[in-house]
């Protein structure tokens, strides 16, 4: 396991943050009292570089203080719910038919359910289609896959009936699909229905992107063109089933053995992908034509899956506050906390809630593409290559790239650290200006550029600088954010010193330095320890719906505690907006 240590362990970058769970450690170093507070050190926490074990220890090492690959995997963690999906299978044994026995296929399987006890089986045409196929090639010998239909909400007296889903063979196990679908990235895990357990787990960049790097772009495109939201939704629905097909591949099993699936995303993103209407979300007043879950058949979406699965997708909030944000909330518990907790999802567009005494306050912000690299002049994914972290002692500059490569770029993480890095030195001002008569700040278009590392250094032969639009692009995203964080607050009647813990989730959220997101004001000023990186939760929540129905419930129980509240509409966003700019 790969721990970040940018100052080659001189106890210097504070960047290899631990917590001791068990045993003895050295006593604190005088560099360790500089980084933590009294109370954190007797909460265990150290630094990795200056401990020593005195006895066999157990340490945890949360995810800011692992390199990128290695914080990638926190992303497959397992979800701890009790596996009670939707799906039910049943192995059969039935007399095939004969001259005396002309049942129809449908009837002999209905007839054999109901010795079992299952009554009011549902066969949809797909199955149809399929059914007589399938009974003959096995043998009459099959597993049959049954999807639990639970009556609708507030229906307390009907019994739940069966859909039959697909027939497999009966060594085959039944497998589902999570998908997070993000405005840049997608996201898929593979679950064993039975277990519970993830099997494979890929991502992609959503294809849509082509078509505008946000939501508003491709609500603009479907708006501007008469095909445009086929398009947008055949784009999405083809990376869907690309990664079904790689997921499936890498746990060997066949597409046909996905026999539930559950997809969040965005308000838009959900409604691209179901093939709804979009004019309505982008303009005012932004409503959603659909904030209900739902159940759809993957045939209909165009997916490639059983026969007879369906897709769930849970309730949205808002129109920009999604069903991901409602899974987020959900896979952390953040919806039932009783203490103020902040609860955000950072992407290109930031969903934050707001949890206390069991209600929710939400809102979303347009944070931007600069924390995925977009937009930043040498921006790029976290790839071997970026610079991840920074740490800038008077003319020292140092930098840790992913994979310990040649710098060639910067990616989300690395250009907030060098921002928070450049305030702290004094390099730039609280506006973002540049200072001009630094070393290494050179001309460039636009107020200068700090150079980062030289290129005799770089892998691209190039210098890597960061330009004074780059600290822009960072002052407007970590403003959006701080203002939600605050109006939010204010709408409670809370300040931030009352939070007593505060989530950060998704892709960025993981990778993000926590003390320097604090340093340039996009988050409070609180202890380390009050905060909680949790990397994709909303693909967590996702793969608990997938295999609870209990989760499914408390998804849709979820909506019924929040109160949206509409930033551009509240009367004192543009001033906490504009004091929360200054880094």
């Amino acid at each position: 396991m790969e721990i970040a240590a940018l100052c080659g362990g001189a106890g210097v970058c504070g960047k290899c943050r631990v917590q001791l769970i068990s045993g003895q450690l050295s006593a604190a170093t005088v560099a360790e009292r500089s980084f933590f507070s009294e109370d954190e050190l007797a909460a265990g926490f150290r630094l990795a570089c200056q401990a020593r074990p005195l006895s066999d220890v157990k340490i945890d090492i949360p995810p800011e203080s692992l390199s990128t690959p290695q914080r990638l995997q926190v992303e497959g963690q397992e979800s701890a719910v009790s596996v009670d999906p939707v799906i039910e299978k049943i192995d059969l044994d039935l007399v095939p038919p004969t001259l005396h026995d002309l049942r129809s296929d449908t009837v002999r399987l209905t007839d054999a359910l109901a010795e079992l006890g299952v009554s009011r089986p549902f066969y949809g045409q797909p199955v149809l289609r399929t059914l007589s196929t399938e009974l003959r090639r096995q043998g009459w010998s099959a597993r049959l896959v049954l999807r639990r239909q639970e009556p609708m909400r507030g229906v307390t007296k009907v019994q739940p009936w069966r859909e039959v889903v697909a027939l497999l063979p009966r060594d085959e196990p039944t497998v589902g699909l999570a998908v997070d679908i993000g405005t840049t990235k997608m996201a898929a895990y593979l679950v064993d229905l039975s277990t519970g357990h993830t099997l494979a787990m890929d991502g992609l960049m959503n294809p849509q992107i082509a078509y505008g790097e946000d939501v508003v772009s491709r609500i603009a495109y479907a708006n501007e063109h008469p095909e445009g939201r086929r398009v947008l939704q055949e784009r999405l629905v083809a990376g869907v089933n690309d990664l079904t097909a790689q997921v499936c591949e890498s746990a060997g099993v066949s597409t046909r053995q996905v026999v539930d699936a559950v997809v969040v995303g965005n308000t838009a993103i959900h409604h691209f992908f179901v093939g709804l209407p979009v004019e309505q979300l982008g303009a005012s007043p932004y409503t959603a034509a659909v904030s209900e879950a739902l159940d759809i058949e993957a045939e209909h979406l165009g997916l490639e899956l059983a026969p007879g699965a369906k897709v769930y997708l849970p309730p949205n909030i808002a129109g920009y506050v999604g069903a991901d944000h409602v899974s987020m909330l959900l896979a952390t518990e953040a919806w039932q906390a009783r203490e103020p907790t902040i609860a955000l999802d950072i992407g290109t567009n930031t969903e934050i809630s707001l949890a206390v005494d069991g209600q929710l306050l939400s809102c979303s912000c347009a944070s931007g593409p600069a924390f995925e690299g977009a937009h930043i002049h040498a921006g790029m994914r976290a790839a071997p290559g970026a610079v991840e972290y920074v740490q800038i002692l008077g003319d020292d500059i140092r930098v840790q790239t992913i994979g310990n490569r040649p710098a060639v770029g910067i990616c989300g993480s690395g250009i907030l650290d060098v921002v928070a890095e450049l305030r702290t030195a004094g390099i730039v001002g609280p506006t973002g200006r540049l200072r001009q008569n630094h070393p290494q700040v050179v001309p460039w278009e636009g107020g200068g550029a700090f150079r980062l590392v030289e290129q005799a250094k770089t892998g691209n032969g190039h210098d890597l600088l960061v330009t004074r639009r780059d600290v822009n692009e960072i002052q407007l995203a970590k403003g959006a954010i701080r203002a939600g964080v605050d109006v939010l607050l204010s709408e409670a009647g809370l300040t931030h010193k009352d939070l007593r813990e505060f989530i950060v989730a998704g892709a960025f959220g993981t990778y993000l330095d926590l003390k320097s997101a604090v340093s340039i004001g996009m988050f409070p000023p609180l202890p380390l320890h009050r905060f909680r990186q949790v990397g994709n939760a909303a693909g967590t929540g996702a793969r608990q719906m997938l295999i609870s129905a209990t989760r499914r419930r408390e998804a849709e129980a979820i909506v019924d505690r929040v109160r949206y509240i509409e930033l551009t509409a509240h009367p004192g966003f543009s001033d906490i907006y504009m004091s929360a700019m200054p880094l």
